[in-house]
């Protein structure tokens, strides 16, 4: 059966706010949750971008299913950082949680002054990070010279257990890259043809570990109002998906956003006023090859997305899937 999680978006809620979603969803029936890790939102309307490692503690700590993250070593966390974070949690919360590596956006990155990368340049950091981070958990001690330094460094307080290290991947090709070093694949969207090349991508390569698909969800009593939502919380969804990396600060997403353009608004957010529409795509995706969907309802209200949850919807995308 399809692992159906929460995704918990600290872009659009205040921390406190966004615990007590996560919470809700563990009772609405969900078996899972994960979150972003972001420094700052992708637009003003979001306006939010809570501390990820430290809500995750309280998140774990008053709920009892797995999370997950998608985090950025290398530039805004200096990867010996990244690991012991990670390795604290998974002590904790032994079994419980996963954090998926990705390169980063410059939304994020820029902060540290350095010069943000190009795609290479930062798959070659990410991947020295990801070995670093695993040699580090693992109890050795560490000297690297390389994309970043690291001198003699240890990590002490480490789970008996190593937490899995997914990779977040939005192309094929990233994905295909990936399968030779992370323990599964996080990607995002929900176009079953572009969805099923990227996680077809990994396994052929050799990839091991769950397949996730993170769906940002527009549900509503009408189109009309699922299509405000969408524009009024994730119009960066209509950006130019080659220049989503490199922008650098909420405004500029919005200064090149359309929240008029329903075709580019539906290629990022599954928008519906039906649940069993909703329920037959998502389940189109695990056809498609997903062992796990995380789903973001875009909206600012979460309670009513949850409510809808625990009456039926997570029903219906197990009974399809």
């Amino acid at each position: 059966m399809v692992f159906l999680g929460y995704h918990a978006s600290h872009e659009q809620l205040p921390p406190s706010t966004l615990l007590a979603a996560v919470q809700e969803a563990e009772r609405a029936g969900f078996d899972g949750a994960m979150c972003s890790d972001h420094l700052a939102p992708w637009g003003l309307a979001q306006g939010e971008s809570g501390f990820a490692w430290s809500w995750l503690g309280a998140a774990l700590a008053t709920t009892s299913f797995p999370m997950g993250m998608v985090s950025a070593p290398g530039q805004r966390y200096h990867p010996v950082i990244a690991a012991q974070a990670l390795a604290t949690l998974a002590e904790m919360f032994e079994g419980r949680f996963w954090c998926a590596l990705g390169s980063g956006e410059a939304l994020n990155e820029h902060v540290t002054g350095d010069a943000w990368p190009a795609k290479p340049e930062r798959q070659d950091r990410l991947l020295q990070a990801a070995d670093v981070m695993r040699r580090l958990i693992a109890g050795e001690r560490v000297t690297h010279d390389g994309a970043f330094q690291v001198h003699d460094a240890r990590v002490w307080s480490r789970p008996q257990t190593p937490a899995p290290l997914r990779a977040a991947a939005a192309s094929a090709e990233t994905a295909a890259w990936a399968a030779s070093w992370a323990d599964g694949v996080v990607t995002v969207g929900h176009e079953v043809e572009t969805v099923g090349k990227i996680l077809s991508a990994y396994r052929d390569a050799g990839g091991t570990g769950p397949c996730a698909v993170q769906v940002h969800v527009s549900l509503a009593d009408s189109r009309p109002e699922a299509l405000r939502t969408a524009a009024d919380q994730w119009r960066q969804a209509t950006v130019d998906p080659a220049l989503m990396w490199d922008l650098m600060q909420p405004e500029d997403f919005d200064r090149l956003a359309d929240p008029g353009d329903t075709a580019a608004l539906e290629r990022g957010i599954l928008i519906s006023a039906d649940e069993r529409d909703v329920a037959e795509r998502l389940g189109a995706l695990v056809d498609a090859g997903a062992d796990e969907l995380f789903l973001h309802p875009v909206g600012k209200d979460q309670s009513s997305f949850l409510e809808r949850a625990r009456e039926g919807l997570l029903d219906a995308i197990r009974e399809r899937a």
